[in-house]
């Protein structure tokens, strides 16, 4: 199953935790003291907020899915479009290790096509590859989820 991806800065974690806990009546599935997640089913969203990135909004959007294979499919098929796309491998993001590919909408939106292949104890500090290829100067400077 693919699932939409959804990451937001944040300044007051705790405040936006207890919204979106409200917004979408159940607790996180994940909580560290500077990340939160939900990964709900109705709507199937991983939904998470940040205190990382250093200003409030949206940061990025994207798609999780199952298998290398479908991250490695997702890439051929922007690419294919002449789109970027910035393949990353073995990353450590989030508080998950996983095989990733970063690229951008028309407007500048970072997406990131993710396949999670396990938990790790440190937020993770490996940049967006973004950084590699062309980007608006007011999204640059983005690192790993956020």
């Amino acid at each position: 199953m693919k699932r939409l991806h959804v990451h937001i800065a944040v300044t007051d974690l705790e405040r936006s935790t207890d919204f979106y806990s409200t917004l979408f009546a159940t607790t996180p599935s994940v909580v560290k003291d500077d990340y939160v997640k939900w990964m709900l089913d109705d709507p199937a969203v991983n939904f998470a907020i940040s205190t990382r990135a250093g200003r409030d909004g949206l940061d990025h959007l994207g798609l999780q899915v199952d298998t290398d294979e479908e991250v490695e499919e997702i890439e051929a098929r922007l690419a294919a479009a002449n789109e970027r796309v910035a393949p990353q491998r073995d990353a450590a993001c989030c508080y998950a290790k996983g095989n990733k590919s970063w690229s951008r909408d028309p407007a500048g939106v970072p997406w990131e096509t993710f396949h999670t292949m396990a938990d790790i104890q440190m937020f993770g500090s490996d940049h967006q590859p973004l950084d590699d290829i062309e980007q608006p100067a007011a999204t640059a400077g983005s690192a790993c989820c956020g």
